[in-house]
C-alpha cells in the first residue's frame, strides 16, 4: 500500500495526501475528511521518517515526568497522550525518578529522536542541559521552573491557594497543633508547599516550631519514616498536611499501627488528589491538582511554541483547591 493509491481512492494529488498527513492548513477540511476515509479504507500507514524529511518536523513530544510510580503521573501522561494523539502527535515518556543525572539523560533522549518540542512536568532540572534546548531552539514547557520567552514557557501551579484552604479548614475545627510533612526540598514544588504551610501558620499568629516540620520523599515508605518522628514528640500534633498523597497513604497506616485512628486522634491531609485517594480508610482530605488541566494546558503553551506564536505575555497557572472527605474532623 503506497500513497498514490490513498490519493487515487481519495481523488486528490499525492501531495494533497502528504499536506493532509502532515497537518498542513491549507487543505480543506471536507477534501482532509476524505483523505483520512481513504487512508482509513486502505488501512494505510504513513512513513513517519519519510514525514520528517519532509515536512521537517517529527510530530513528536517529549514528556519528562518525575516518578512513574507515583499515580499522579500516570495521570497526567494519560491526559497528555490524549490530547496529543488527537492531533496527529506521537509521545516520548522520560521518567527522572527525582535524580538530577537522569534528567540529563531524558533531555539527551529528545535531543536524539529531534522532537519538535518537550513538556518538563518536573522540578529537578540541569541548567546546562535546558540551556541545549533553547541554544537548538526546541520549543519547552516547564512546571514551575522556567520563565516565558520566545522558545519557553512556564506553568505555575498555585500552591498556596490549597494549603491555605487546607489550613483554614483545619483552623476551622479547631486544630492548632498542625505538623507539615514536606517532600524533597531540592524540588521547587516541594519548596513551596512547605513556605506555603509556614507563611500560612505564621499569618494566623503561630510560628511553627522545627519539630512539627518533617521531611518526606514523596513516596509511601518517606510518609511512614516522617509520621513516626512525629508520634515520638512529647506532645504530638493534632492534624498533619502532607506534600503528596503517597505521603499521607504512608502516614496513615503508621497511625493506625501505633493503636491510633484517623481522624478521631488525628486530622490528616494529603495533596495531589490522586485517583484511589478516595479508596483509603477513612476517605483521604486532599488539596486537588488537576491533571487533566495541567495536561490540557502545557500541550496548548507548546503548540503555541511550536507555531511560534509568543507566549512571553501568557499567564499560565492551575489552581489548587481542598477536597474534603472523611480523613479530618473537629478537635
Amino acid at each position: 500500500m503506497n500513497i498514490k493509491e490513498v490519493a487515487k481512492l481519495a481523488k486528490v494529488s499525492t501531495a494533497t495526501v502528504s499536506r493532509t498527513i502532515n497537518g498542513s492548513d491549507k487543505v480543506s477540511a471536507r477534501t482532509a475528511a476524505r483523505v483520512q476515509k481513504a487512508i482509513k479504507e486502505l488501512n494505510f500507514y504513513p512513513n513517519t521518517h519519510a514525514r520528517t524529511l519532509v515536512s521537517g518536523r517529527s510530530r513528536m513530544l517529549g514528556l519528562i515526568i518525575s516518578d512513574i510510580t507515583n499515580p499522579f503521573f500516570p495521570e497526567l501522561v494519560k491526559h497528555f497522550e490524549d490530547q496529543a494523539v488527537q492531533k496527529g502527535l506521537e509521545v516520548i515518556i522520560a521518567n527522572t525518578d527525582y535524580k538530577p543525572k537522569r534528567m540529563t539523560e531524558c533531555i539527551r533522549r529528545m535531543l536524539e529522536r529531534k522532537v519538535d518540542g518537550a513538556a518538563i512536568m518536573t522540578s529537578e532540572a540541569d541548567p546546562a542541559m535546558l540551556a541545549e534546548l533553547t541554544r537548538r531552539n526546541i520549543p519547552t514547557v516547564f512546571m514551575d521552573t522556567g520563565i516565558n520567552t520566545a522558545q519557553c514557557a512556564n506553568i505555575s501551579i498555585d500552591y498556596a491557594q490549597g494549603i491555605q484552604e487546607a489550613l483554614q479548614h483545619l483552623f476551622s475545627l479547631n486544630h492548632r497543633r498542625i505538623a507539615f510533612i514536606a517532600g524533597p526540598l531540592n524540588l521547587q514544588s516541594a519548596q513551596r508547599r512547605l513556605d506555603a504551610y509556614v507563611a500560612g501558620m505564621k499569618s494566623r499568629g503561630i510560628d511553627v516550631g522545627s519539630e512539627l516540620i518533617e521531611k518526606g520523599d514523596h513516596r509511601i515508605e518517606g510518609g511512614i519514616s516522617a509520621m513516626r518522628n512525629l508520634l515520638r514528640l512529647p506532645e504530638r500534633p493534632t492534624a498533619v498536611i502532607t506534600s503528596n498523597d503517597l505521603t499521607a497513604i504512608g502516614a496513615l497506616g503508621t497511625i493506625h499501627d501505633s493503636g491510633l485512628e484517623v481522624p478521631r486522634d488525628i486530622s490528616l491531609i494529603g495533596f495531589d488528589d490522586i485517583s484511589f485517594a478516595h479508596l483509603t480508610q477513612p476517605p483521604l482530605t486532599t488539596i486537588r491538582l488537576s491533571r487533566s488541566q495541567l495536561a490540557i494546558t502545557a500541550l496548548a503553551a507548546l503548540e503555541r511554541l511550536i507555531r511560534r506564536e509568543p507566549a512571553k505575555d501568557t499567564d499560565y497557572t492551575i489552581p489548587t483547591h481542598l477536597i474534603m472527605r472523611g480523613s479530618t474532623r473537629t478537635l
